[in-house]
């Protein structure tokens, strides 16, 4: 009697401890980034800090890398609920529109430049937006201010980029940008663009230095030039699955995601800093350029977004008034 009291006892902790690891949720956030990037460091340190808080209901696992797709695929399978998150840039402008305020070259000054923009313009105005189409924005983060590589020549001025093969992410006015200053822009998923510049299929790039750095451009691009031409958010996404999570994963999720939008910023400006001279060291030739004839050549693409999008002209002069010494 004695010994099957011992084992029901026994198989009934087993069958607790199973019971309890099938509670606990699996919430999929994917991302296109690569070890070392800062949108790898920023999902990494978000899912340490919502572990801590979740404990044994749910945990955040990562996937970078494109492991779980492109930015495109990743935000279709968010509408149908079969990953949780993800941490698009770029193309949110295809999918909500008004997005497209982040298309407008040299809109953003500075990090907090940014943050009076995402309170004042995103949260109330482009966040609901993107609730309409099925994405729950939880966060704006930073994919960062984007640069130019090549392998022709430096670019100092728009009129350098004419001829040049550039893949650009997927974004109606990114394109529509680089048409303007004279370059051939084609739209191709990040993780194909090592190939297509180690190939020549593309002549260069834009990215942030925390892009282009962990993803070893460097290898196969030989000029960079500091245009800083547009700013481009990363948002933190949920959909489909979101209501599935229990309020205080919910909340957990939603807090952290904006515990770390200050956060991503430091480790932003501080990846600025160290990453170009990481490319310097790699033998990048790095140049400055002209960046009143880059602002004089974008006037007809903040004219053309404001035509074409409701409400553009009234944000872009708001983001434009919230700028350092207005």
């Amino acid at each position: 009697m004695r010994v099957k009291q011992l084992l029901a006892a026994a198989l009934l902790a087993a069958t607790g401890m199973v019971t309890q690891a099938a509670a606990q949720t699996e919430i999929k956030f994917g991302h296109v980034g690569e070890p070392g990037s800062l949108f790898d460091q920023s999902a990494t340190e978000f899912a340490k800090r919502a572990n801590e808080k979740l404990g044994d209901k749910a945990k955040v696992v990562v996937y970078g890398s494109s492991q779980l797709g492109d930015d495109k695929s990743m935000l279709q399978k968010i509408k149908l609920g079969t990953i949780d998150m993800a941490l698009p840039s770029t193309i949110m402008s295809s999918m909500v529109p008004v997005f497209g305020l982040f298309e407008m070259p040299y809109l953003v000054h500075d990090r907090e430049h940014m943050g009076r923009i995402r309170d004042e313009i995103v949260t109330p105005t482009l966040v609901p937006e993107a609730e309409k189409a099925g994405y729950r924005v939880l966060g704006v983060w930073e994919n960062g201010f984007r640069q130019i590589t090549n392998n022709a020549h430096p670019i100092n001025t728009p009129a350098d980029l004419k001829g040049i093969k550039l893949r650009v992410p997927s974004g109606e006015w990114r394109v529509k940008m680089f048409q303007s200053y004279g370059a051939s822009p084609s739209p191709m998923s990040f993780s194909e663009v090592f190939v297509a510049l180690q190939t020549g299929v593309m002549d260069g790039q834009e990215n942030p230095y925390a892009q282009i750095y962990p993803s070893r451009f460097y290898e196969v691009q030989k000029y960079l030039s500091k245009s800083n031409h547009v700013y481009t958010p990363g948002y933190v996404v949920a959909g489909r699955s979101w209501d599935k999570f229990d309020p205080e994963i919910q909340q957990v999720l939603q807090d952290t995601a904006v515990e770390m939008q200050d956060v991503v910023y430091e480790i932003a400006a501080g990846l600025d800093t160290d990453l170009l001279q990481k490319l310097t060291e790699e033998g990048m030739e790095v140049n400055e350029v002209d960046t009143a004839a880059f602002v004089e050549a974008s006037k007809p693409i903040y004219d053309e977004f404001a035509a074409a999008i409701p409400g553009a002209a009234e944000m872009i002069a708001k983001a434009q008034s919230l700028a350092p010494g207005q």
